[in-house]
């Protein structure tokens, strides 16, 4: 049998019908680690030229072989697009998946430029909520020969699509990317579905640090959007952003559902509030309807957002979305 593809191979060699191309009707194997073939074309093309959120056209000559990502959510997009084996260098708060903890770290709020460069990376992640105040470092970088990339500030969901959209053409994983975006806006499309036939709407707070000094998410911010998405009421959708607000504010707005995202680091989050002094008459309190959810899938701006929606929609509409 191999004699007799040898025999084939080299017929089609001769009449010159051999093309090389991708098997594009293959799926790509993804996990975390960094397997997923994408197909070669036209799309992955090197060099390529790409816009970044700081507005610079940044070129990339090869297909990256070494990645350094300096936040949580670039890590997670490039690990998403099957580059883990590509990336060797994370931030100091890298915490998924869980194979970015044997990553080499490269700094928090400041990065470790003499280890970034030490690591010889074709291309590092920047990001824009950062890049301000890193200029001068992220220009050593480029000096350096290195490729910087700053990708955008995501506060939507729309953008974090165009977070993975950029950063699968700069690292020639545009079809990955493209799958992983589709797949993402279709379980947002099918809670969204689902949602909708909700008649009781609920109130909802959301309380992203403990008392006292109690900050909550506002319009335009993702849980605002996500609260939207599931069909139910933002208890501070007035206020504009990451807001603080006192106590007697919250029983005023007195929320059907209470969310805190703060359980990682307060023990029994949700039992405090229970317990808070002068919330009694909450009905959330009264109904005991509190509910802790991972703060990284639904505040990280990357691909795992949508698993926020299903987190979030779960813990208000508990009878609608089965755990």
């Amino acid at each position: 049998m191999k004699k007799l593809y040898a025999l084939l191979f080299a017929l089609l060699l001769s009449i010159g019908m051999l093309v090389g191309c991708s098997n594009e009707s293959g799926s790509a194997k993804n996990n975390a680690g960094g397997e997923k073939q994408t197909p070669q074309n036209e799309n992955t093309a090197f060099p390529v030229t790409v816009k970044d959120a700081a507005g610079e056209k940044v070129t990339i000559k090869e297909k990256p072989k070494k990645i350094v990502s300096l936040i949580p959510s670039n890590t997670e997009i490039a690990f998403e697009l099957g580059l883990g084996d590509k990336i060797v260098g994370v931030s100091d708060f890298d915490n998924y998946p869980k194979e970015a903890a044997s990553k080499e770290k490269v700094g928090g709020q400041e990065m470790n430029l003499e280890k970034i460069i030490s690591l010889k990376p074709d291309l590092v992640l920047a990001h824009a909520s950062s890049a301000h105040n890193s200029a001068k470092g992220l220009k050593q970088l480029r000096d350096a020969g290195i490729a910087v990339l700053v990708v955008n500030d995501a506060k939507s969901i729309q953008q974090v699509y165009e977070s993975i959209e950029t950063i699968g053409r700069a690292t020639g994983e545009k079809e990955n990317a493209d799958h992983v975006v589709k797949s993402m806006k279709e379980k947002i499309k099918m809670i969204q579905a689902e949602a909708a036939k909700i008649k009781d709407v609920k109130t909802v707070f959301v309380e992203v640090s403990p008392a006292p000094e109690i900050y909550t998410a506002g319009k335009n911010t993702f849980m605002d959007e996500m609260l939207s998405i599931i069909n139910a009421k933002n208890a501070a959708g007035d206020l504009e952003g990451w807001n603080k607000i006192d106590l007697e504010a919250v029983v005023k707005r007195n929320p059907d559902v209470i969310v805190t995202t703060y359980g990682y680091y307060v023990k029994d989050a949700a039992a405090q509030v229970l317990n808070r002094k002068g919330w009694q008459e909450v009905n959330a309190v009264k109904q005991k309807r509190v509910v802790d959810v991972n703060s990284d899938i639904v505040t990280r701006s990357g691909p795992r957002l949508a698993e926020g929606v299903e987190e979030l929609a779960k813990a208000v509409y508990p009878e609608t979305f089965k755990k």
